[in-house]
């Protein structure tokens, strides 16, 4: 399933959240990017390019939202100083640190006698403070508690308690105890030393580091109103809050202006923590102006600040630019660490550029990087996709040799990479192996299994999955509920897979933009499945072909016995496929739109998968006059995205091609994968209604903007990338080229061919559908061409009789294209502006 917002974090507790960042030996080379990256220029450049306030940013600014754009999400390396120890030096005595040393060997039954044994000794709140705040960094929270409760009685100086009460409310905000930082707030602001800036900015960074971020403005305002004005610190603690809560950073900038205001110089935290926020929304672009501002404000960058900003910058799809802002490190005396890297491989992974973030993994290793968790678990997950699955069990072991054990995490990357090849009995021996090793699994565990099992047919199993994931206790989430929508979907059942959406709300789950575009997809395809009805008294039990009968005894809850009757009748193929034809076209398009305006009530915002799949319901509608509508229809939502779609499925070309090249601009930023669905919507929706040139035009700008690699050349058409429409005009496009090159004087080379594969949509080899397309094509024109021997996907002709065929005088008439429908006086720009519904 495809997601905007991946359900899997790769985010786990790591060795190097304990500690400043160790710079690895490699430290002592300046890192450069490798030959592949060549174009983005190296460290050695002249000094005016190597200031890393010299970034290429935009020549403008995006207008359409991130979530159109359908960024894909990296680790989230605004967590990476979460748990990270306090680095305030304080004046403490060598006997606070012997203390510590016994402390840390004794019990707790046995500390407050060590206490009592050093309480002459102890030099007040510096050498409690100093107790306080190691015993925290070595997460003995009851030991630091105990201190805390030995020391306050022993201060009769309110501003020295005060010190001892927000140091213990900041260990435990680090620690996550958070309702027990709150109780010490409030019992000091009950004895009358709790009433200080300090504790009050304690509280809302405890808050804030646990992403409570309601409750941490909520302090940050009530300590306003008792008239403590915020300082330097409780401005960064709300700050951070903001970027630990997924808040808009519209809101974080807010903070921020009110502090400049109030005097207070923000540094490098403050800036570290306004990354973090368009880090965890993916605003590339604002992550880029914040430390531009931070440079020009003369702040020194540390390795925070480098590492979120290539998060952020790998969640906007920019990834030569966050090689680029690698590359620059070595300026300010820094070199990517682990975290740097691991962030840029999976940003690479996520973008579907897997060849290119194993390479950039070679580099680390050349450069002695060492690995963690989370790396490991990236390159296992890659390698997992990419089908090679000795090299992921090379990880697998390297990690396990490397002292770090197999997680949750490791095995879900190696579930869904074996389940999307078929290799269903290893799913299966890992699935058991994962409980062999007391490896817990947890929901997304169960939602891959759900998935892989039900896309391969092997409902039965999926049904038994899901009985035990109800036996774990476990409470389903948006990602299983939107697994099992797209289940049916798949097979069709689009009814009841709307009837699964109430399922979800009911158990106050809200479907996210993947489920509506699982549903969205599946209006309009050719055959459409009803489930066989089954009487609510029998509900509980069904037959399997062996004969064997499964109980529904997962409980009485109406959702999971709907799960389980959907599931037990797929197992046993009760299917009817007696809808097909039953509904028109017209009917299938206003369901999409109700979804779309259902989408917009939920404030659920359309991405761009949601639009290509819309494309593709009208490419699948025989309509013109419903497609045209639907599109019309969706412009009230977006003028700039739905508009373009349909002013050029009305033949205006000329009025919207301005706006057209600016959609497209936008989609270049996307991954690969993305980008190409995209153009093959659009061409294909404009290909089936006859508006033949502009698709011409809009794969042509796919090829400008290398949407498909290896596209083609004076010998080769590569189509393998492409759908049936787009593949078409690519053709017409591409011969008409080969054409140009026979009329300035060159020859072609003796063999000439156009590859198809097995095709956007094939299934069997030698019937793929785009293969089909292109055979009728190359006949309908009179091509020269033919179905290579030993290659079905292949059709060959010789460079001469390619060029006899194209000098020909009616050749250069059936390759221009021509539009079905041109309309410059149409009422397209007579329309009233429509006003965009923001979602």
């Amino acid at each position: 399933m495809a997601s905007s917002t991946p359900p899997c974090s790769l985010t786990t507790s790591k060795p190097y959240q304990n500690n400043h960042y160790p710079q690895t030996p490699h430290n002592k080379h300046h890192w450069k990017p490798s030959n592949k990256f060549s174009s983005l220029g190296s460290s050695s450049s002249s000094p005016t390019t190597q200031n890393p306030s010299n970034f290429p940013l935009p020549s403008h600014k995006s207008e359409l939202s991130t979530n159109f754009r359908g960024h894909r999400s990296t680790r989230l390396v605004s967590k990476f100083h979460f748990n990270r120890p306090k680095t305030t030096i304080t004046r403490h005595t060598s006997f606070a640190e012997q203390a510590l040393h016994l402390a840390t060997q004794t019990d707790e039954k046995a500390l407050e006698t060590l206490l009592l044994s050093f309480e002459s000794k102890l030099m007040g709140s510096d050498d409690y403070t100093f107790l306080l705040r190691e015993l925290g960094n070595r997460g003995e929270c009851s030991k630091a508690l105990q201190c805390f409760k030995f020391a306050i009685p022993r201060e009769r100086n309110p501003n020295s308690k005060g010190k001892l009460v927000s140091s213990m409310i900041s260990i435990l905000g680090r620690l996550g105890e958070v309702d027990l930082a709150r109780s010490i707030f409030e019992k000091a602001k009950i004895d009358g030393y709790g009433n200080t800036v300090f504790a009050f900015s304690a509280l809302i960074s405890a808050y804030g580091k646990s992403g409570f971020y309601d409750e941490a403005i909520w302090i940050f305002e009530d300590m306003k109103k008792r008239g403590l004005k915020p300082n330097l610190v409780t401005y960064n603690a709300v700050i951070d809050a903001c970027a630990k809560g997924g808040v808009d950073f519209d809101k974080a900038v807010e903070f921020f202006d009110e502090m400049v205001r109030n005097g207070e110089y923000p540094d490098r935290i403050t800036f570290n923590s306004l990354l973090a926020v368009c880090s965890r929304s993916g605003l590339w672009e604002a992550a880029m102006d914040m430390f531009n501002e931070m440079v020009n404000r003369e702040i020194d960058q540390d390795m925070f600040t480098y590492n979120t900003l290539v998060d952020a910058v790998c969640k906007g799809g920019q990834m030569d630019l966050a090689v680029e802002i690698m590359a620059g490190m070595s300026e300010k005396r820094m070199w990517p660490n682990v975290v740097t890297y691991s962030t840029a491989i999976d940003g690479y992974a996520k973008a579907g550029r897997l060849d290119e973030a194993l390479n950039l993994f070679k580099e680390m290793k050349v450069l002695g990087v060492g690995l963690d968790r989370v790396l490991y678990n990236t390159l296992v997950s890659i390698y997992g996709k990419l089908g090679r699955f000795e090299e992921a069990l090379c990880v697998c072991r390297e990690m396990e040799r490397s002292g770090i054990e197999k997680d949750t995490v490791t095995y879900n990357a190696l579930l869904g990479g074996y389940g999307k090849q078929g290799k269903y009995d290893v799913v299966k021996y890992l699935f058991e192996e994962m409980k062999r090793e007391c490896v817990a699994p947890n929901v997304l565990t169960y939602s891959t299994l759900i998935d892989v099992y039900s896309k391969g047919g092997m409902h039965k199993e999926a049904m038994d999955i899901f009985r035990e994931f109800k036996r774990a206790g476990l409470k389903a989430d948006v990602v299983l509920y939107s697994s099992l929508v797209d289940v049916l979907c798949k097979n069709g059942l689009v009814e009841l897979s709307v009837s699964m959406l109430d399922e979800m709300t009911k158990e106050g789950i809200q479907p996210n933009v993947v489920t509506y575009n699982s549903i969205i997809d599946a209006f309009g395809r050719s055959r459409t499945a009803q489930i066989q009805e089954i009487d609510d008294k029998t509900n509980d039990m069904y037959e399997l072909p062996n004969g064997d009968v499964v109980m529904s005894d997962i409980g009485d809850k109406k959702g999971d016995n709907q799960v389980m009757r959907i599931l037990g009748q797929l197992a046993v193929r009760k299917e009817r496929h007696a809808m097909e034809g039953a509904k028109n076209n017209s009917q299938e398009l206003l369901c999409i739109l109700g979804v779309f305006h259902k989408m917009h009530d939920l404030e659920i915002k359309p991405n761009v998968v949601t639009f290509s799949a819309i494309l593709n319901a009208c490419s699948r509608c025989n309509s013109f006059e419903d497609a045209s509508m639907l599109l019309e229809e969706l412009r009230l939502f977006d003028n700039q995205v739905y508009g373009v779609a349909h002013g050029l499925l009305m033949g205006c070309r000329d009025k919207v091609w301005v706006q057209a090249l600016s959609l497209f601009d936008e989609v270049k930023r996307m991954d690969s994968s993305t980008a190409s669905a995209f153009y093959n919507a659009l061409t294909d929706m404009l290909w089936h209604f006859g508006q033949r040139r502009g698709a011409e035009l809009v794969v042509l700008e796919g090829k400008r903007r290398q949407v498909w690699e290896n596209l083609w050349c004076d010998s080769c058409l590569d189509l393998h990338l492409m759908s049936s429409g787009a593949a078409q005009a690519m053709v017409h496009a591409w011969l008409l080229y080969i054409r140009s090159v026979i009329f300035n004087g060159y020859e072609l080379p003796k063999l000439v061919s156009i590859l198809t594969g097995w095709g956007k949509h094939s299934k069997v080899t030698g019937d793929a559908t785009l293969r089909r397309a292109i055979e009728g094509l190359l006949s309908g024109i009179g091509a020269p061409f033919h179905v290579a021997k030993f290659n079905l996907g292949r059709f060959i002709s010789t460079g001469p009789v390619v060029t006899a065929w194209l000098r020909e005088l009616g050749t250069l008439k059936v390759l221009v294209l021509h539009d079905d429908r041109g309309n410059p006086e149409s009422g397209f720009d007579q329309l009233p502006n429509l006003q965009i519904v923001p979602l």
